[in-house]
């Protein structure tokens, strides 16, 4: 049985890279890539000292003035600046380095008030790593703008030196770029065939580099930026965990109405109904004890029925066999119950929290009745493992295939179940093409004891 490898979270599938005539090494000082970053260190060296320079002149006068009142909202104010001017930062970084960098959590004061709003200036976090940005960037901008340059204009002048050599002797008296001189007089210029070829070679080789330095200085303003700029990661937290709540408040909403739905139409309305045919047989039991009889076997039969819908609904919230025995017992409960065959294999050294093993039983719960709803598979299987610090879930089966999250059909029920999953940090992988067969993989944080109970 194969088993997938656990993924991140957050990860998706590349796209798959369209093939070019020529190798990377050589495209690279065509691209649109290269032409974006160098354009990004060309304009990086004025707008970061438009940011130092007003960020030291901002906090510096703030925190001379602290010893008056003045002193903190000029700080604040100067705070401010340093963020604004990190909006710009973030969408020059956007347009230029196509980085994937969030604005940072907005400011939220407590009361509609200046001072209350000057407070929250000076408690967020984001507001000094704007300025933390503002000091650090400078000196890197300067060191990214001189290296970028020299390389690029070094590069591409001795590349075309055979187009412009003829400069030298028109206007400069000599045949060409001196290559060498001492203090005698002695000169060695680049001007036969051979040397002239030699500098075309230096630049082209220049030329090929210097995407890559690029490519390598622009990596630093990317973590600079993502770093000091971005949302920081509990920042990034609160509002995953945020999103995460509304869809686990939504869910339960959703069960609760499912719930009461059950029980209104199923149990309750045949518990009603049981209710009025046993007073009716105690009306007959003196006058006609026959048909009273047979009335009080009919409730006995509803009676049944009503226990096995009850237990059938407490087993969609949470089977007492999973509470006993564990997954391996409970998920072989419910693959007895699947319309094809269902092989399951549970490989876990323990037990996972309470939490994770009832989504995990859901989980494989409700992927088994879409195989036995949609899938037109003739065997199916599951398989558990534990992989690190995740629970692995596989559920195979040989169907028609097609299955997508997000398409409508079985996937809209699989895409409720991937949300289900994201909220506590989970993952749901779909390997469906048409015709079959399928594998859809869960992941779980494991978040497991030391040592589970056994398993019966």
């Amino acid at each position: 049985m194969r088993r997938a490898e656990p993924t991140t979270p957050y990860s998706t599938a590349p796209d798959a890279p369209r093939a070019h005539a020529l190798p990377p090494a050589v495209r690279a000082p065509l691209e649109g890539r290269t032409w974006r970053e160098f354009g990004y260190l060309l304009v990086g060296l004025p707008v970061s000292v438009v940011f130092f320079v007003f960020a030291v002149t901002a906090v510096s006068l703030g925190a001379g003035l602290l010893i008056t009142f003045l002193g903190v909202p000029i700080l604040a104010a100067g705070l401010a600046g340093c963020r604004a001017l990190g909006v710009a930062e973030r969408a020059r970084a956007r347009a230029l380095l196509r980085a994937e960098v969030a604005d940072p959590a907005p400011l939220r004061p407590a009361r509609n008030s200046l001072m209350a709003w000057v407070g929250a200036v000076l408690k967020s976090g984001a507001s000094w790593r704007h300025l933390l940005y503002a000091l650090l960037h400078f000196p890197w901008a300067v060191f990214a703008f001189c290296v970028s340059v020299t390389f690029w204009l070094y590069g591409w002048a001795a590349l075309a030196y055979p187009l412009w050599r003829w400069v030298f002797p028109r206007y400069l008296d000599q045949p060409g770029i001196a290559l060498y001189g001492d203090s005698s007089g002695r000169q060695l210029y680049a001007d036969t065939p051979f040397e002239i070829g030699a500098v075309s070679a230096v630049g082209l080789l220049l030329v090929l580099v210097t995407p890559w330095i690029i490519r390598g200085l622009t990596t630093v303003d990317r973590l600079l930026v993502t770093g000091l700029l971005g949302p920081s990661r509990l920042d990034s937290r609160v509002v995953e965990l945020e999103s995460d709540r509304g869809v686990v408040v939504d869910t339960a909403a959703a069960d609760l109405r499912r719930i009461e739905r059950d029980l209104h139409d199923g149990a309750q309305a045949r518990l009603v109904a049981l209710a009025m045919d046993l007073g009716l047989a105690k009306e007959k039991l003196l006058d006609d004890p026959d048909t009273a009889a047979a009335m009080v076997d009919e409730a006995h039969g509803e009676v049944k029925l009503a226990l096995q819908e009850l237990r059938d609904l407490a087993r969609g919230i949470h089977p007492a066999v999973l509470t006993d025995r564990g997954l391996d017992a409970a998920l072989s409960a419910v693959a007895s119950r699947c319309t094809v065959p269902v092989t399951v294999e549970v490989d876990l050294p323990a037990r996972p929290v309470p939490a994770i093993e009832g989504i995990a039983y859901f989980t494989v719960s409700e992927l088994l009745q879409n195989v036995s709803k949609h899938a037109q598979a003739s065997r199916a299987s599951v398989d558990v493992w534990r992989a690190g610090d995740r629970l692995m879930l596989q559920i195979q089966d040989d169907g028609r295939g097609g299955a997508a999250v997000g398409r409508g059909g079985e996937s809209s029920g699989l895409a409720g179940l991937a949300e289900r999953l994201d909220a506590v940090d989970g993952v749901l992988v779909v390997d469906s093409p048409p015709g079959g067969p399928t594998a859809v993989t869960a992941e779980l944080p494991w978040r497991g004891r030391a040592a589970g109970r056994p398993r019966g």
